[in-house]
């Protein structure tokens, strides 16, 4: 589908300058700073040198102190402690995190992971029975638990404790525990977008602090941090920043944990590792384990020290990997298929599929293919014990979360994020449910949200990125490193080169995708290698011809050597 191409709001010529002057940065690497809001030299100071000692005080989150008072009585009691926690990259990291951590004191300790398919997302009955029959006196959850009120009644009042650590948007009403949520109306905390992992790792930085520890002590833990920030698709900016900058600075200057060095192997990754690394390479074998088998195998992966005990888990989940790539594969074009012979989607502003067979847990892998190809907000559903389950995912703009709750009558459970959900509902109800959503999604989207749009950040020359040096990596790209680690709200910036041309070496790589060297005519004849992935058919339009190319910027090591590679977003073709 074409995109439509957007430029960014440009920044004022003197506060450019005066920024690039005081940092000694290129004028366009001043410029996106004042685009995202960070033109004052202060703020574009720190947010060029994040720091872990700017962490915001653990202690200032609604809850926190009386979390630790409960762990710490569970500690000196000797007490059972379960760690739950949900079965995707984010709680299992989570689990991971709490568990390194609280075994160093406390050898009480378990954690349970719901089985996907059999107990179903968040807090289930088989999960409070468990804590029940094998005395746990206290429950941390993690990245789940805030909609629990009815599971967490019933195991109050069989004497089970809760501490609940999740991100997700609070209801009214809340269940009767101790709550981390820095979401909730009355937290104060400063920052409000950490993932569920990152609230885990406040409580432990509160508990290490409380005990007087320094806080080199638990900086082995931001690994699973960095993981979950970059996996869960949070924004980093703020302190998520902070904690993925140094959990990646962790990640490739120290000794990886064996299960994530062993997982990048198998992946084809190598250091240093970017978010990049962790969105394509390592998130998606850990979520495997849970879409597949079961999330415990991912906890296993990145708790386990012994590398051997490894290896044999890393090659299961990597089998995993591979299974969930082919049901991905067949249940996209099911899904596809469906859409295209429904005329009832001709007609909607939604995209709402249901088949019982489909694999659950590649259901929201689907979606977001499906949102791609029709660009709508997008359910896909299954059944899974009588019921139906499913996953949405959304458009640039749209609130998907807040057009799912108008439909919560029709719905028997559901959460998530804004461009992020999952629900439950009895199959009676597909019917209707199906109608009222693209009622709501007609009567609140935007025509320009149905449109998908590539915003650009700037327009580049050649020359511009190399000035006087044309060997290795530019300048240029060693100040825009500066600005990562990328990812919502602080996206890899996005260029367009205008009338470039393809040198003749143009080649379709696995029929799906164009490799390319491009030389833009200039003061000097800069030539670069260009990949578009998924733009096999562009290759006849630009043969002989000149185009603008929007991309990003990336580092291509081979052979112990870095050169730099245009990663393409969009070729318009000049005519």
């Amino acid at each position: 589908m074409q995109k439509k191409l957007v430029f960014k709001n440009q920044a004022e010529p003197e506060q450019v300058t005066q920024l690039s002057r005081s940092l000694h940065l290129h004028p366009i690497i001043a410029a996106l700073l004042v685009q995202r809001g960070l033109g004052a030299l202060d703020e574009a100071q720190r947010f060029l040198k994040p720091s872990v000692d700017r962490l915001e005080n653990p202690l200032s989150m609604l809850g926190m102190a009386r979390a630790v008072e409960r762990i710490e009585q569970a500690v000196s009691g000797n007490e059972n402690i379960l760690l739950y926690g949900d079965y995707d990259v984010d709680g299992t990291s989570a689990v991971a995190l709490m568990r390194s951590y609280l075994t160093r004191t406390c050898p009480r300790i378990e954690h349970y992971i719901p089985d996907r398919y059999l107990e179903g997302y968040g807090v289930s009955d088989a999960g409070i029975d468990f804590a029940i029959d094998n005395n746990f006196s206290l429950v941390i959850t993690l990245d789940c638990g805030i909609k629990a009120v009815k599971k967490i009644r019933r195991a109050k009042e069989a004497g089970v404790d809760f501490i609940i650590c999740d991100h997700h948007t609070p209801d009214e009403i809340l269940p009767d525990a101790i709550i981390l949520n820095p979401k909730q109306k009355e937290c104060p905390y400063p920052y409000k977008e950490l993932s569920g992992c990152g609230i885990g790792f406040k409580l432990v930085q509160a508990l290490n602090k409380t005990r007087g520890g320094s806080p080199a002590e638990i900086l082995d833990l931001l690994d699973l941090v960095a993981i979950s920030i970059a996996a869960d698709i949070v924004p980093i900016r703020g302190e998520n920043r902070l904690l993925a900058t140094a959990g990646l600075e962790r990640m490739n200057n120290f000794p990886l944990r064996p299960g994530i060095k062993r997982t990048l192997d198998l992946a084809g990754k190598r250091l240093p590792v970017t978010v990049e690394d962790i969105v394509f390479g390592i998130a998606p074998r850990i979520n495997a384990a849970g879409r597949i088998e079961s999330g415990n195998r991912a906890v296993d992966l990145l708790t386990e020290e012994d590398e051997n005990i490894v290896r044999d888990i890393a090659d299961q989940i990597e089998l995993y990997n591979t299974t969930r790539k082919q049901l991905d594969g067949q249940m996209t074009a099911e899904a596809l298929h469906l859409v295209e012979n429904d005329a009832w989607f001709s007609g909607s502003r939604s995209t709402v599929v249901f088949k019982p067979d489909w694999h659950k847990g590649v259901v929201g892998i689907v979606a977001s293919r499906l949102m791609e190809t029709h660009y709508k907000p997008t359910i896909v559903l299954t059944e899974s014990n009588g019921m139906a389950v499913g996953s949405a995912r959304s458009v640039r703009g749209f609130n998907v979360y807040n057009a799912i709750e108008q439909c919560a009558d029709l719905l028997e459970q559901f959460g998530g994020h804004f461009y992020a959900a999952g629900l439950t509902m009895p199959l009676e109800n597909l019917s209707a449910f199906r109608k009222k959503f693209d009622e709501v999604v007609s009567q609140s989207i935007s025509d320009e949200q149905e449109i998908p749009t590539l915003e650009i950040d700037a327009e580049l020359n050649f020359d511009d990125l190399f000035g006087h040096n044309e060997n290795g990596l530019p300048e240029f790209y060693r100040n825009l490193k500066k600005l990562a680690p990328f990812g919502p709200e602080n996206m890899n910036p996005v260029f367009i080169s205008r009338n470039v041309r393809d040198t003749g070496y143009a080649t379709v790589l696995k029929e799906q995708h164009l490799k390319m060297s491009l030389m833009q005519e200039g003061e000097r004849q800069i030539v670069l290698p260009a990949i578009a992935f998924g733009m096999a058919e562009k290759f006849d339009p630009i043969r002989g011809r000149r185009f603008d190319v929007v991309y990003t910027l990336s580092e291509n090591v081979w052979n112990g050597r870095s050169t730099l590679q245009l990663m393409v977003k969009e070729i318009v073709v000049n005519h």
